[in-house]
């Protein structure tokens, strides 16, 4: 059934949210007065119609069929697979548009989430040159259904709301190189019969297919595998290198379990060194096959300069970074700071922390492996600042009441998901934390995401 409807906004995934709109002349009833509808493609502004796929007691889901009255902010996507990759959502969206809406959901998790008022919550720091900004991809591997003894690999994106793949020979959000891997292991794959893997019988070698980029040209190929095994392993890292004789890095990660999880818990050295390098700023970086590193490195710059200015330092306070990753905002802090001090759970992480802190020649950090709610009370009772950067899932509430209980003067919350860092900012102002401004910063151009930095002052 096709309904005609009237946009007024967007969804969290950049879908336009409207009404039903009354038209009797057209002969269309209107049983879905007052009924919300999602309509992926959509724009604010827009008359649609659509034809309706799900109705629930509050909300429908129609599929856009023709746009009657169109948005000036509507632009044609540069891509050609945008209609069917889940990548990116925004495409169709102006860029100017796509700043003033992220601030937007900002806006609207503060206000409606946080409940938060007095919040000064800027505009949204944008690029000056929105492509070929990511610096890592990790595409599954999987077949086509086509007649039997033909090639079928397939490397891409999944399609939109679905573990289909869309076969992909270029992404104009990656880095140019990311490309050329994608094309190299497709065509070094087939040539070698490796098997893709099927997730729903959980048979064949080969599931993802990972690109890290880094500066002065290394880049890192990363081969995600279903067994440790690897058929003709010496004769396919030779082929590889044959086609990208320039690259750092060739690694396996092997990943046995049947789940969504991307990357396993070994990772094995077929050529090359373990790591290649990025920097921000003027801090140089070790990035491992498994370590979290920014995906869009200009943007990351920009991003920890805010969180250091949101400090404002003196040059004598003891920072502690939770969840420090790598140790990349910990780094930005200490050039500023008497001594940062970064958590953070996962090992291998902390490695690399330590590693980069000794390459950069900082001195006055100090990494430590352990959950932050144990480690905080054994290593300090009181730090001037403390910087948070977790998870989409935000913070659990112990982590922000072992904050407040240090009792600094700061909190920098670094966050990637406006809800949990909205729901998490209502609880630090119940905690005696007042949030006074929040900086908007795109990272992910093109995408629903959005990543901002608030300034948390003890009140």
């Amino acid at each position: 059934m096709q309904q005609p409807i009237k946009i007024h906004g967007l969804g969290s995934s950049g879908e336009g949210v409207g009404k039903a709109i009354r038209n009797y002349e057209l002969g269309i009833r209107n049983d879905f007065e007052g009924l919300t509808f999602f309509v992926e493609g959509a724009l604010p502004g827009e008359e649609v119609l659509a034809e309706i796929e799900t109705v629930k007691k509050n909300y429908a889901v129609a599929r856009l069929v023709e746009v009657v009255k169109i948005s000036s902010e509507r632009v044609e996507p540069f891509c050609p697979l945008y209609k069917n990759c889940g990548g990116c959502q925004l495409q169709h969206l102006s860029y100017p548009a796509q700043l003033k809406w992220k601030r937007q959901q900002v806006v609207d998790a503060v206000e409606r989430i946080g409940k938060l008022d007095g919040v000064e919550i800027f505009d949204t720091l944008g690029m000056e040159n929105p492509l070929r900004y990511r610096n890592k991809m990790q595409f599954p591997v999987g077949t086509r259904n086509q007649e039997p003894g033909t090639r079928n690999l397939q490397i891409g994106c999944y399609a939109r709301g679905s573990h289909k793949i869309i076969d992909t020979n270029a992404c104009m959000i990656q880095n140019v190189q990311n490309d050329k891997i994608l094309s190299a292991v497709r065509k070094i794959a087939t040539k070698f019969n490796l098997q893709p893997y099927n997730e729903d019988n959980h048979k064949g070698f080969l599931r993802h297919v990972m690109g890290r980029v880094g500066c002065n040209g290394e880049f890192m190929i990363v081969l995600v595998t279903a067994a440790k095994n690897f058929p003709n392993e010496k004769n396919f890292v030779r082929a590889l290198r044959n086609e990208l004789p320039e690259v750092t890095s060739i690694q396996q990660n092997i990943q046995t379990f049947h789940n969504n999880v991307i990357l396993g818990r070994e990772t094995k050295i077929l050529f090359g060194k373990p790591t290649i390098h990025d920097k921000i700023g003027e801090l140089k970086f070790n990035i491992s096959a498994r370590s979290f590193f920014q995906v869009n490195t200009a943007q990351a710059e920009i991003l920890y300069k805010t969180a250091l200015d949101f400090a404002n330092l003196r040059g004598n306070e003891l920072i502690i970074d939770a969840y420090c990753g790598t140790g990349t905002i910990s780094l930005f802090m200490a050039k500023k700071a008497r001594k940062v001090i970064g958590i953070e759970v996962v090992s291998s992480a902390i490695a690399d922390a330590i590693k980069n802190s000794r390459e950069n020649h900082v001195k006055n950090a100090e990494f430590i492996v352990g959950d932050v709610v144990k480690i905080l009370p054994k290593i300090a009772d009181y730090a001037e600042v403390v910087i948070v950067d977790p998870p989409r899932a935000g913070c659990d509430k112990k982590v922000l009441e072992t904050f407040a209980a240090m009792k600094p003067e700061k909190i920098i919350y670094v966050s990637c998901n406006p809800a949990t860092l909205a729901r998490d900012l209502k609880i630090l102002d119940e905690l005696g934390y007042k949030t006074k401004k929040i900086q908007p910063v795109d990272m992910f151009p093109f995408t629903s995401h959005v990543e901002a930095v608030a300034q948390v002052i003890r009140s």
